[in-house]
């Protein structure tokens, strides 16, 4: 038979409390300041649900005993708050008690909600005293709160007249390892970082008696100015101040639903897609995290906000946003007014928007694959990398009603500078984002016609050469034959211009990784070997295309008959060599050997038409 034991009280070890709150829940230390300030301004709120007259002020005072007190007007403890909220860990004294007013409403009002906040004090203070004089109760007499990190704790009644008027004082005694937290500057400095939008009148004093106010309200996006342009200007200049930057614009936020205003800044200067701008967060005017890069959709990278909110959740720590549908939801809404000002653009700011695009096109890129309105009415202005240089696509369509687009960059590389002087209008879809955006084209602009384009296709558009003159260049290119099959290639002798191009190495995407298996199977053992070789597939070879209208490759041709063979053999290399370099494809280490070998061989045979002596220097192929 069970008998019911009973009941037993929770022992709380509170050194290993503040150790966790310091190690584990809160960032940094300095979050003692933002938690005596932040309890000090519910304090105010709730005085003024009683009487909306109330005197509404935060007064910090530094050089105190080397610790600091915080002093607020605010609705004040009696004993029975004391013993219910100080010395219980984890009741918030915002919660509603038998007798006590009800602040159910209010509530909405208070930034805290977790009943920890004042624990945090102990990552600073080796004791912490609270003197309050309640304004729920007329007359009633101040009481004393002494509160040590061993744990323990004292309260006591003061004498009447001892607080004159209703509010809470804290001070802080410093812990040797905490003092620097407490120092004059750093609590200037914190005090300015979390408060500076806070609604009530906050001020530290120093020990000379000299009031430094810290916060700047209302906000600079709620303030009344003389001219758009004055506003514009001082939006600005609070950006450079909170940003370090002069915003190339700014976007006011305004989303009823969760009490959020704002701005949002637009950088100056591209921002990489995977580096998110940390956004300031403020909660009912107290700095939540400036860190909040969950506020704004992945492809806004291009913005920077600060926002003041009262319906946003914010996590235990309160230095995040609670990941929940109504964050999801603010940040769709931000998303969708950031994409109502480019359209704003689009439709009255020309100039801005060119100088928006040259800097983030990227990002529009990003939004307009899933935007058809957006993609409408931006994609014509979008530049992109072409053989006409980086124009827009509606520019590159004036000229090109059929659009080749290559599926990589080392595609484009490849046929970019025969495609242009051939008159092909080729854009380089190589890059995130670009073919897709690209082939979708036609339902912007009507009658273009987008296809891509293979290596191959740019052959096609090549002069052949008369079957005469092949035939009589057929021993050159017998020898450049036999050394491109050597490196994994074929020949084939056209006439493109432009004139100044001797050679062209065109490459498919199946011969590119045929390649690539080989050199992987080569130091492969056995069994990869054997897996890597039974993928390989019949693609053709890289071609090495020689441009006959080349000065250089007509003198190889005319003296291929009676030329040194290794000098052929060596001019071939070399061609292939800078065809190579042409295509600006990443060189392997035989890449770099075969460039060595052949250049060190035409010097050795240009110094013997000089006259001199042939040098063995290790330039011969020993092949």
């Amino acid at each position: 038979m069970t008998t019911n034991q009973p009941g037993h009280t929770f022992q709380v070890d509170l050194r290993g409390l503040v150790d966790l709150l310091s190690h584990h829940l809160y960032s940094s230390p300095r979050v003692y300041l933002r938690e005596l300030m932040q309890n000090a301004v519910d304090a105010i709120t709730a005085r003024r649900a009683l009487d909306p007259e109330a005197p509404a002020r935060i007064t910090i005072r530094t050089g105190v005993g080397g610790g600091i007190t915080v002093q607020d007007s605010g609705v004040g403890l009696t004993e029975a708050d004391v013993h219910t909220f100080l010395a219980t860990i984890g009741r918030s004294s915002k919660r509603t008690a038998d007798g006590d007013l009800d602040l159910a409403e209010a509530r909405a009002d208070f930034i805290g909600q977790f009943g920890i906040g004042l624990l945090a004090c102990f990552v600073v203070a080796d004791e912490i005293l609270v003197v309050s004089r309640s304004a729920k109760t007329p007359g009633a007499p101040a009481v004393e709160w002494r509160g040590r990190s061993d744990g323990t704790y004292a309260i006591r009644t003061l004498p009447a007249g001892t607080v004159t008027e209703p509010g809470t004082t804290v001070t802080l005694t410093p812990r040797a390892d905490g003092s620097q937290w407490l120092e004059p500057g750093t609590v200037l400095q914190l005090a300015r970082h979390f408060g500076s939008l806070l609604r009530y009148e906050v001020a530290v004093v120093d020990r000379h008696g000299e009031a430094t106010r810290v916060n700047d309200t209302p906000p600079v996006w709620e303030r009344a100015y003389r001219s758009p342009l004055a506003r514009r200007e001082a939006l600005a200049a609070y950006g450079k101040a909170t940003f370090d930057f002069t915003p190339l614009d700014t976007i006011d936020l305004d989303i009823p639903l969760v009490g959020l205003k704002g701005v949002a800044f637009v950088l100056p200067t591209p921002a990489h897609p995977t580096k998110r701008s940390g956004h300031r967060v403020h909660l009912k005017g107290m700095l939540l995290s400036d860190q909040a890069t969950e506020l704004l959709p992945d492809w806004a990278f291009f913005a920077a906000c600060v926002v003041d909110t009262t319906g946003l959740r914010p996590t235990a720590s309160r230095e995040a946003l609670y990941a929940d549908e109504t964050l999801a939801a603010v940040r769709d809404a931000i998303g969708e007014r950031i994409r109502q000002w480019l359209t704003g653009l689009a439709a009255s700011d020309l100039a801005l928007l060119r100088r928006f695009l040259d800097v983030h096109h990227l990002a529009v890129k990003a939004l307009a694959r899933y935007d058809d309105e957006l993609l409408a009415l931006l994609l014509p202005w979008l530049p992109f990398e072409t053989t006409d240089g980086t124009v827009s696509l509606d520019e590159f369509c004036r000229s090109h009603p059929v659009v080749l687009v290559t599926q990589t960059v080392e595609e484009f590389r490849q046929v970019s500078s025969i495609a242009a002087a051939a008159g092909l209008g080729v854009i380089n879809g190589g890059y995130v984002y670009d073919r897709e955006l690209v082939h979708r084209l036609p339902q912007v602009r009507p009658g273009t016609t987008v296809t891509d384009l293979d290596p191959e296709t740019v052959t096609a558009h090549l002069d052949s050469v008369d079957p005469g003159t092949e035939l009589a260049a057929a021993p050159f290119l017998a020898r450049a034959r036999a050394v491109a099959d050597r490196l994994g290639a074929d020949v084939a002798l056209r006439s493109f211009q432009p004139v100044g191009v001797p050679a062209m190495l065109v490459d498919n995407r199946e011969a590119r990784h045929d390649r690539r298996r080989a050199e992987l199977s080569a130091g492969a053992d056995d069994l990869w070997a054997g897996i890597l070789n039974s993928l390989s597939s019949s693609a053709p070879r890289a071609q090495l295309i020689l441009n006959h209208l080349n000065p250089l490759i007509r003198r190889l041709a005319e003296l291929a008959g009676t030329a040194d063979p290794q000098l052929t053999e060596t001019a071939v290399e070399a061609l292939y060599g800078q065809a190579l370099l042409l295509s600006r494809r990443p060189l392997r280490p035989s890449d770099h050997a075969l460039l060595n070998r052949s250049f060190l061989g035409l010097l050795d045979f240009a110094t013997q038409a000089a006259g001199a002596p042939a040098a063995d220097n290790g330039t011969k192929d020993p092949r």
